[in-house]
């Protein structure tokens, strides 16, 4: 079975962000809702949502274009259509009944073997199947997505006892692949695994910061970095996905879990919270909620939980977050102290509990809680940092169940690293190896498995199979510096089949090391700046030059150096959401090695060129950087941040046969005929840059390089450029001066 269209039924924010994420991945796909009573346009509740979200931030669309996939329909005229769709996804109340009517609608229209899922995140399986047939059931399974779908990167998928393995493989390679969705199994438990373990610890962390007086400000620090926990901690996040839902979410499971469940022990209301929500304080979509930003003073305020009264933000000080040891944390006396054992304690364990209940190993709870919750660690990896033995005897000593993990445990590790391969522990008490699914290969397996084939200080080189190398930035932020620039003449003399540029960090590269170039330039000493540049400028010339193709696979961000890394590359195989852009101009520079004539080498306009990196913007998607000129229109875009490794190794082996590098090429240069609109610091930076792009016709390489050395030889040396610097560094936000 193949998808090539996808139907979505239900317009609301999360079927419209389904169906604009399906859109994204350029796949044409229906959009259906009600007909509302008297409307002229019937199909008005799709056309007007898709048209909101073109308008939206963070935008459900990749780019504007994206949009033209979707066709907006209603489910009187258009549910016939339906039978054109290989996959549809139901996204409407969660209210059995109604679903249930909807899908007997389905029945009668759409063509047996379409794969049909709800997005349901509360309600059982068996109980959305119930008497609708054999047929239905092998068809049906629930595909839950995270919401928004275009950023959350889990999607929960629960079979059948009766679903057809065959259509759920389908939809969990094309969620894979092609929607870029990390696919975790769940069973048909209630809230299946991300909400079940999320909803527990947030009403545990609710109930313990109400009980033990802990304000929402420490509740959120103690219950956040110290636990790889964004820093929204718990009051935060509720305030950010609304207030108004833990009750039903909360009412849902009190419903469906057993009555032995832990969870019943935590659920009780909360009269404060009973009361914002019925004042309008939901959250960030309502008055506010737990904080409340007051925008004449641009400041902050936190609910006090005793009084309900709003007061100015407090920073708590608390010692106990210094120390690097959980355990150590979790043991001390303090309010913090026993805050942090009372939710954390309580949500490990209950996590452990899960196990084989809501899902089938302990991997699938951990990755559920990273993707769906943003948690850098998962709970078992968490329990780990506190060591099983550690976790086990602490609930002992308080006569509280040891769930049965943690038995098996025995004090073992739930992970371990053997002959170079991550396994975990199963409830047989024996270790397994963890699988990557085909097409997906880690750096981090690799480098568990072998040794570098060069190093030093900023940077490592990996092979990766094939007779092709990784290279790899290992500096701080993975910023470009003389280290890196060396390393790369060195990989480039070595002559492997191909080379890879990629890490496993949260960012491609944030640009130049502007540290390093800042203290050159202070310290007066006469070529040291140029120096730095033109060691750029000959790494990446010989990587654009390299006699075997060279492909760049970007994920995160690829700023500066990192953008005039893939502009020299021979390829580019970029994560879906790569932001890319030549933002120089904010700590008033310009590009140097080599951006700005390669700009003008892809987009032959230099009024253009100007504009885009005076601009400094960044890109939004790695569809938005083809329609830029960051990428070109052959370049790769990997849905799916696990298989960019993999897709670029692919890409470059593919270019192998033949390859012959690019011949020198001249550069389409012309004067420039309006007037530079800018003034203060930006009037010398804009003029900076005209000099390297406007000149004489047909400039050599050379020619535009030496421009660029100039003008950064020029810059670096202001005081206007010096202080830009100096503020972005101290601040990471740009100084308009």
């Amino acid at each position: 079975m193949v998808i090539k269209k996808v139907g979505v039924i239900g317009a609301g924010v999360m079927g419209a962000g389904i169906a604009a994420q399906v859109a994204n991945a350029g796949v044409p796909v229906m959009l259906l809702d009600i007909v509302p009573p008297g409307a002229n346009d019937r199909s008005v509740v799709a056309t007007s949502v898709v048209a909101k979200m073109l308008q939206t931030e963070p935008a459900p669309f990749m780019t504007p274009g994206a949009a033209a996939l979707v066709e907006p329909g209603n489910i009187e005229d258009d549910l016939g259509r339906l039978a054109e769709c290989d996959w549809i996804i139901e996204v409407i109340v969660e209210r059995p009944e109604v679903k249930q009517d909807l899908y007997r609608k389905l029945q009668a229209v759409r063509r047996p073997g379409t794969a049909v899922s709800s997005n349901t995140s509360t309600i059982p399986l068996h109980v959305l199947t119930a008497g609708l047939g054999e047929q239905f059931a092998r068809d049906f399974l629930i595909t839950h997505f995270f919401n928004p779908p275009r950023y959350m990167r889990l999607l929960e998928v629960v079979p059948g006892p009766h679903s057809d393995p065959a259509i759920v493989q389908a939809v969990r390679d094309f969620a894979d692949a092609t929607l870029g969705k990390s696919i975790v199994i769940c069973n048909d438990a209630p809230g299946f695994i991300a909400n079940r373990v999320g909803s527990f610890w947030m009403q545990v962390g609710i109930v313990a910061a109400f009980d033990g007086g802990v304000s929402v400000e420490a509740a959120d620090a103690v219950i956040g970095k110290p636990f790889g926990i964004p820093r929204t901690g718990i009051f935060g996040l509720l305030d950010l996905v609304g207030i108004d839902l833990i009750p039903h979410v909360n009412a849902s499971l009190a419903r469906t879990l057993a009555k032995d469940d832990a969870f019943h022990r935590h659920n009780r209301e909360m009269t404060l919270m009973t009361r914002m929500i019925a004042d309008g304080f939901i959250g960030r979509k309502g008055k506010g909620g737990f904080y409340l930003f007051d925008r004449k003073t641009r400041t902050r305020q936190a609910i006090d939980l005793a009084t309900g009264d709003y007061r100015a933000e407090q920073t708590p000080d608390l010692p106990e977050l210094k120390s690097p040891v959980l355990a150590q944390l979790m043991d001390a006396p303090s309010q913090a102290g026993q805050y942090a054992w009372a939710v954390m304690g309580a949500t490990l364990a209950y996590a452990a509990s899960v196990v084989p209940e809501a899902a089938a190993t302990l991997v699938d709870v951990d990755a559920a809680m990273r993707l769906g919750y943003n948690w850098r660690w998962g709970p078992f990896q968490l329990i780990d940092k506190l060591g099983t033995a550690w976790f086990a005897e602490r609930l002992r000593a308080e006569r509280k169940d040891v769930p049965k993990l943690l038995q098996v445990a025995a004090g073992r590790p739930f992970y371990r690293i053997e002959l170079g391969r991550e396994q975990f522990l199963g409830l047989d008490g024996e270790y397994r190896d963890i699988l990557r699914a085909d097409g997906v290969l880690p750096l981090d397996d690799v480098k568990r498995q072998t040794k570098p084939v060069m190093q030093n200080s900023s940077a490592s080189v990996w092979d990766i199979g094939d007779g092709v190398l990784c290279f790899e930035f290992t500096s701080k932020a993975n910023s470009l510096d003389d280290a890196i620039m060396a390393l790369l003449r060195d990989v480039i003399a070595a002559a492997p089949k191909a080379l890879v540029i990629y890490n496993e960090g949260p960012n491609f590269s944030v640009g130049a090391n502007l540290p390093g170039l800042l203290a050159a330039a202070k310290e007066g000493k006469a070529g040291a700046v140029e120096a730095k540049i033109i060691t750029g400028q000959h790494a990446l010339t010989a990587l654009k030059y390299a006699p075997f193709p060279v492909v760049a696979a970007p994920v995160g961000m690829a700023l500066g150096g990192g953008c005039e890394v893939l502009l020299h590359s021979s390829a580019v195989q970029a994560h879906a959401e790569a932001a890319i852009g030549l933002v120089e101009c904010n700590v008033g520079l310009v590009p140097g090695w080599g951006g700005c004539k390669e700009m003008l080498l892809r987009l032959r306009d230099a009024d253009r060129v100007f504009d885009l990196i005076r601009s400094a913007a960044i890109t939004k998607s790695a569809a938005q950087a083809k329609e830029w000129g960051y990428l070109r229109p052959t370049d790769g875009i990997s849905m799916n941040r696990d298989r960019v490794l993999a897709d670029a190794k692919a890409r470059a082996l593919s270019m192998v046969p033949g390859y012959t590098p690019p011949a020198p090429p001249h550069i389409p240069t012309s004067p420039r005929t309006t007037p530079i609109a800018a003034e203060n610091h930006d009037l010398i930076v804009a003029t900076a840059l005209a000099g390297i792009l406007y000149g004489a016709d047909n400039a050599t390489e050379g020619t535009m390089l030496a421009r660029e050395r100039a003008a950064l030889d020029h810059l670096i040396a202001t005081p206007g450029t010096q202080a830009r610097i100096e503020h972005t560094l101290a601040t990471g936000k740009p100084l308009r001066n």
